[in-house]
Formats: structure tokens, sequence, C-alpha cells
């Protein structure tokens, strides 16, 4: 909200030396977010006079056309004499009032004005338009052409309000009073301790039964709505500089009269308006959700397909308007043509909720949906018309209907009980209960009650729903920078939990072996599970959704995190990095089986154990998660060598490197899951309470999901429960045992099916070799026609050792042939000769 400090001066009496700087640290103390004071004129210097063109001579032999212009400026060349100028702008004509520049003035930019020669005259000086003045768009497009009645001479600063100070503040969702002239006169009457002159204490006629007919079939969606008839505008009506002046110095671009109006007192009172060519619209205005399949063109020139939670705004031919958001292009002023000379002015009250999702489906942001969305005063309806109709009366010559239509849903104003010592107890400072009367009689609220204050909110502060948000209205003007600033104690022998110093373990583990963290947003769109190849009963398409999601293409929260680090390599696969190792561990979200309403935890004590897993049972269930995703080279080619590409068995390595920092013994087999290619696929297990558990699946993705989402080939990807592997954890892995004594080594290769898993004989011998086995590795595997279809051949290297003695290579023999005896029994194996 662009706030002109000459404008905040008409409903406050700020001193005369504040400015801007001054006026922008009150507000800042009061709460506004102030983020800068613009200084509009400041770097300006005349002469700048208004002048009347004399003559107009037209340059030839030019590449574009050219005009020697004389102006008449009276007295202010120091002459009297016309003016020669040469402007090469065609939108003005012989006896126009223009706004001239002299030699020796200085425009915005530091651009310095002198007499010089061009196209073969001397120009003493030049015509302006509005953007060389730094008005902005004034929507003529050349130079500025002023009404007749402004004598030559004038001093054009004054005339136009060159020089001013202007206040941008963010306005946060929950203060959307402060959209308006009238909230930001509010603000700084308070900060100040001056009265304000509310621009919305008009005299408004009741309403009638002589007004424009109205039907409201949708009193939720619009529970106040008010129409105003003015006829007889003159055509050729245009805005006065005043008002055109203080729309662009608000952000906003004069159009017409009416329009102008009717954004005017938009900014002014904070109630978006809608003005309607009376002559284009047809029988009863009516407010109810659009049919499916409904068109309607809006202003911006676009054809709309409505959906059927859209308001909108009907007469008998259909929608005419969406809903507060922007009105249709067949009941639209067009003053171009000069034929509107009977208007009717709209002012509603939306549901909020209704206008942000309407403009977010159609991602149409206007002044209006910015302002509804976030909260507009009811009760400014009737007096936002008024006005209205006042300004057209007196701008366009209009004389303004008897009839006065007013649909009002019934609705009580709404109270909050609150101890009078609560913000005491929230701010932690004794402020006393004739304080906190005051400073929310100073926001707009009745207040009644002694120790137990019964609070009316005021119409413009819908964000004020209980005691808490009174508490904070008490402190923040009070002054944040008065609050005593204590630090907590927290009590001693607290530590990092065992998930704590698990997830950072697992980080940087796997930071050590290579892998970038990659850190996504939590928010997942359904369509992601068709990608990823999972089948349509599979538990990860149960989704928690958001109410008010960032993104309607993302609406739900993550049950994988697989979506957002493929994204992540696809991204950085097409900025030119194709030898890829990135890794994430964060929370997924499962929906819980029964849903549970969360209850609102107080602020003003430490909420029970009771409250707390209340709290927590109606959260969702949120596992945390480890993944990686690799592609590219895994070892760079060089002078040592060839390099390698990442492959399945890096996926699966990323799974082992957590499970040992788990210090738990992690299964692998051959598996076969959604997004994973079947034939190069894990599954990952670990044994919790006795029982087996599956944690996750590493390997090659499959080719069909590449495709799908744009990826690299032979890309591999990994993703296990952190948590059911800390269950299955025996606390911190210990260091390696260093034994005095030598190992034995004792190789085997042993024939099995080609179906039996390396997995199961690799158990087999561990169990076999007893005490004994210090390790085992898999190092070599070979199918060949030597050993006959369906076999292959597993090479294990065994290491023996004892504690407290040398093995004899009986000792070691008689393990190895024990080892491989089990082997044979379990998974069929026999010794290759």
């Amino acid at each position: 909200m662009r706030v002109p400090l000459s404008w905040l001066r008409e409903y406050v009496d700020l001193p005369a030396t504040e400015t801007g700087r001054d006026v922008q640290a009150k507000l800042v103390s009061a709460g506004l977010e102030v983020e800068r004071v613009e200084q509009l004129g400041a770097d300006l210097k005349g002469p700048l006079v208004v002048g009347q063109v004399l003559t107009i001579e037209e340059l030839e032999g030019f590449k574009k056309p050219i005009r020697f212009c004389t102006v008449d400026v009276g007295t202010a060349n120091g002459t009297g004499e016309p003016q020669e100028i040469v402007c090469g702008a065609r939108n003005f004509a012989v006896g126009d009032k223009v706004v001239v520049v002299l030699p020796g003035a200085v425009l915005p930019g530091n651009f310095a004005i002198a007499a010089r020669k061009t196209y073969g005259k001397t120009s003493h000086g030049m015509i302006c338009s509005g953007d060389e003045l730094g008005m902005g768009d004034d929507g003529s497009g050349g130079i500025i052409v002023l009404p007749p009645e402004h004598e030559v001479g004038t001093d054009a600063v004054e005339l136009l309000e060159l020089v001013d100070e202007v206040l941008d503040i963010a306005v946060t969702p929950d203060r959307g009073y402060a959209l308006s002239m009238r909230g930001v006169a509010r603000e700084a009457a308070t900060a100040y301790g001056l009265p304000l002159r509310d621009p919305a204490l008009l005299d408004v006629p009741g309403p009638n039964a002589f007004g424009y007919p109205v039907q409201v079939s949708d009193p939720q969606g619009c529970d106040r709505f008010t129409a105003r008839t003015v006829t007889g505008l003159s055509p050729e009506a245009r805005s006065p500089i005043w008002l055109r002046r203080r729309l662009q110095k608000a952000g906003m671009r004069p159009i017409s009269l009416a329009v102008d109006i009717t954004n005017y007192v938009m900014l002014e009172l904070g109630q978006p308006l809608h003005a309607y060519d009376r002559s284009r619209v047809q029988g009863t205005i009516g407010v109810r959700r659009a049919e499916p399949g409904e068109k309607l063109t809006t202003l911006d020139g676009t054809k709309r397909t409505l959906d059927a939670e859209d308001l909108v705004i009907t007469d008998d031919r259909g929608p005419i308007g969406l809903a507060g958001v922007m009105g249709g292009a067949n009941t639209e002023i067009d003053d171009t043509e000069g034929t509107t000379t009977e208007v009717v002015v709209e002012a509603a009250h939306f549901d909020p909720i209704s206008i942000a999702r309407t403009a977010r489906r159609h991602k149409l942001a206007s002044e209006a949906s910015k302002r509804f969305e976030r909260g507009v005063d009811p009760e400014a309806t009737s007096a936002a018309a008024q006005r209205t109709v006042d300004l057209l009366v007196l701008l366009a010559g209009g004389t303004a209907d008897g009839g006065v239509t007013e649909v009002i849903a019934p609705s009580a104003p709404h109270t909050i009980s609150i101890p009078a010592n609560h913000p005491d107890k929230v701010a932690g400072v004794d402020y006393g209960r004739e304080t906190v009367v005051r400073r929310l009689q100073q926001v707009g609220c009745d207040v009644y009650g002694q120790d137990e204050l019964i609070v009316t909110v005021p119409s413009w502060r819908p964000d004020l729903t209980d005691p808490n948000d009174l508490a904070e209205e008490v402190i923040r003007l009070e002054g944040y920078e008065n609050l005593p600033s204590t630090l907590p104690k927290p009590p001693a022998g607290l530590g990092l939990t065992d998930r704590q110093r698990l997830h950072r373990r697992v980080g940087r583990a796997l930071a050590g072996a290579g892998y970038v963290e990659a850190l996504n947003y939590p928010f997942i769109g359904e369509h992601v599970f068709d990608q990823l190849g999972l089948a349509a009963d599979d538990p990860k398409r149960k989704v928690v959704k958001l109410v008010n999601p960032l993104s309607d293409e993302e609406p739900a929260l993550r049950t994988t995190l697989l979506p957002g680090l493929l994204q992540a390599l696809r991204r950085n696969d097409g900025r030119g990095s194709h030898d890829l190792a990135l890794f994430e561990t964060g929370l997924v979200f499962h929906p819980q089986d029964e849903l549970r309403v969360a209850v609102r935890l107080p602020v003003d004590r430490r909420p029970t154990d009771e409250e707390i897993a209340s709290l927590t049972d109606a959260l969702p269930v949120q596992p945390r998660h480890a993944a990686v995703v690799l592609a590219g080279a895994r070892e760079q080619a060089g002078w040592w060598g060839k390099g390698r590409p990442a492959d399945w068995a890096d996926a699966v390595e990323a799974a082992r490197a957590l499970a040992h920092e788990a210090g738990t013994e992690l299964l692998v087999r051959q598996g076969q899951y959604g997004p994973w290619h079947p034939g190069r696929c894990a599954e990952l297990a670990v044994v919790v309470d006795g029982a087996e558990r599956v944690i996750g699946y590493a390997g090659e993705l499959h080719p069909r999901v590449l495709k799908a989402l744009g990826l690299p080939a032979r890309s591999c990807a990994m993703e296990l429960n952190l948590d059911v592997l800390e269950q299955a954890s025996a606390g911190l892995p210990k260091g390696p045992h260093v034994s005095t004594f030598p190992v034995a080594t004792q190789d085997v290769a042993l024939v099995v099916s080609a179906d039996v898993p390396a997995a199961d004989v690799e158990a087999a011998l561990r169990e076999g070799a007893g005490e004994l086995l210090e390790s085992i590795r898999l190092f070599d595997v070979y199918e060949g026609e030597q050993l006959g279809e369906g076999r292959k051949s597993l090479a294990y290297a065994l290491r023996f050792r004892a504690d407290d003695r040398t093995l004899t290579v009986d000792e070691a023999s008689a393990a190895r042939d024990a080892a491989v005896a089990l082997a044979g029994e379990r998974a069929g194996a026999v010794l290759r000769s």
C-alpha cells in the first residue's frame, strides 16, 4: 500500500515538521511494515509552468514528425514573449494548455534543461509528458494536456503536486484494514495520540423500495450488497488533476472518471467498488455461485470458464462479473465512446475465503481481491457507495437517484471475553487494566467489565478472534521495544535424542561418501504417483491434503522423498551438471486412520502432558526417511583410470552405510517395487523385536519412470525409513577391535542355482563359520558354459581370527568346511572345482 503523506494529512493533523521518515518510524513502532519512504520531486527544480500553445509549425525532412511551437508562458520567462520549443509529440493542438519547463530547470534524474539547437531550430525548454516529470503512466501516453481553466504562468510544480513523500507499506495478511488510507490514518492517529477524521462518517440515506433491484441467492458468500444509481453524467467529464495525481502516487493508473472515482474510494475507505453502465445491465442484479461450464469475459479481455465454487454477479443474461475479483466486459463503462450517462454503483461484502480461492483458481489477482481476501469492513459498504455517488455528482455533473438498495444478512457483532490481566501474562509486563482498556478502545473496540473484560471487536478488524489477538494489540501499541529481554533457562542434562544423533550421523556419512544434500519442499501433486509407477492400492497414494496449499498443483504432503530429489536431479542435469549424487533426510506424512481435531494450546502457561499428547495424536504419522539419487559418473575418469558410471550397487551401498551408522545389520535381497527396475531392485529389511521389517528399496530406476520424469538414463535411487532403522539399532556403533594376532584367509567358490540370492548363501556361510569368522566378502560372480545353464559361481573371501591365539591351518580349514557344509544344506551350494 502506497500512502502519500499529503493525503494522510487530510485525516490526521500531523505536526507540520514531521517528515515521511518520522511517520515511518512511528508506524513501524506500531507494527506496520513500512519498507521505504519515496521522495517525489526531491531533485526537481523549476521554473515549471503552465503554458498555452500559440502556433505549431510542422518541420519536414526528418525521419520522424517534428513540430516547432510557440508557447505563451506569461511572465515566467522574464520577458513575456512566446517561448520557442521543438517537440516531437502530437497529442496536443493550438490553444491547448500544457506544462512547460524553462531553461535553468532540472527534471527528475538530474536532467538539466538549457536552450539548445536541434532540427535546425533553437528550443528554449520542453513541453513535458508525465514520465518526464516522474508522474508515472497517466494513461495519455504523451504530453500532459491540462484543463483550459488553468491560467498561463501558474506554477505547475504545485498544480501537479509533484513534491511529496510516499510511504510504501508491506501489508501482512492479517492487517487488511491497512490497505486503505482510513486504516493507515487510524494507526497514525493512535501513534501520535491525535484525533482521526474518519472519512467513512457520512450521512447515508436508508434503504427504500425504489433502488435498483438486487437478488442475493448466496448470503454466506455475500452478506451485504449496496446498490446506488447516478444519472445525467456528462460524457465529457474527466478526472481532475488532484484525483489523477493521488491515484498515481498510490500506484494506480488513471483510466476514466467513473473508474477513477471507484478506485479512489477503494484506496480511501478500503472497500472495493464496481460501477456498471446502467444501459448495458439487463434486469435484476444477482449474486450466486456459478454453474459449471458458464463463461465470462472479464475486463482484461480473457474469456474464462467458471467453476461451481466461483461467486458471480449476474443479470438476466447470466454472469456480468466475477464477484470481488473483476467485472465483466459486457457491462464495462467505455468513456472512449462517450455514451455512459447512467451508472449503477455496487458496494458489497464477500466471503474472504471464496474470493481468495477464485482469484487463485483463475490466476487473477486484483486490487479488489487483495482486499477482500484479507478482510474488508462490512459496515463500510453504504458509506463507500455514498462517497462514490457524491464524487460522481460533484465531478461529472450527475444526479443521485433517490433509490437505495441494501441487502443485509443478519449477523451479530463479535465479542471476546478476556481477563484484564491477560496481556500482562502474555508479555510479562504489568500494563494494568486502564492501559489495556485504553489501547483496545484506540483499536476501535468497545470494552466493558472490570476483572473480566467483554470486548466487542470493530467491524474493520476481522483478524481479532480470541484473547491472544487482543493481547497482541495492547503489546504492539505499547511498543515491542519496551518489552524486557529475558533469556530462557533450560534445565541441565538434556542433550540430543538418539533419533537426532542418528540423523546427524546419517547426514555426515552420506556427505562423506560424496553426496550433496538437497532440501526440497514437502509438497507434491498426486499425479507424481502415476509417474513413479505406483500401484493403485499403494499406501503411498494416501496423502494428507492441505486446506490452503501454496500451489493448487501441489496440494498434498509428500509420502516419499523421491519426487523432490528426482526433480532436483532433473533440474541440475538440465543445467549442465550431469554427474550427480544427491541426498535428503526429512519427514514424510501419512494420514491417521481416524481424523482427529487438534486442540488449541494455551500461551500463558506450559501445556499439560495430556494437551501435548492430544495435539500429537491429531497430527499425521510423520516418520523420518533418508533417500539418495545418482546419475552420471560415480568415479571420474582421469590419469588414474577410466572411472565408472553410477549403478544400482552404489544405491545399495548408500543403504549399507546408513545401517552401519545405526549399528545394525541390513538384510539386502532381490525385490520389486514401484519406480525401480524389476531386475535391478534390492529390498532392504532389518530385524526388529525378532521380526523382519522392510524399510525401503534401492537400485536402478525403471526406464518408464525415467521417461515420465525426464531423467538421465540409468539413474539410481534409494529410500529407507530411518525411524525403523533406529528401532533395529543396537545403539552407537562400536569402534573396530584391533587384534594382535594374525588373520587367516580362506577363499571359497560355490556353485549354486542362478535363482538363489547371494545374501542367502552369505548368511549360511556366516552362521556355519561360527565365532572365528571376522568378515566375509563376495568378490566374484561368474556365469558361463562351464557351469551349465541356470548355474552361477559365487566366490567369497573368509577372514578368520581368534582374540586369544594364532589360529592353526586346521582350525581355519575346519571353520571353512563347516561354513561350506551349511551353505550346501541351506542353499544347495557345492564347491567349484
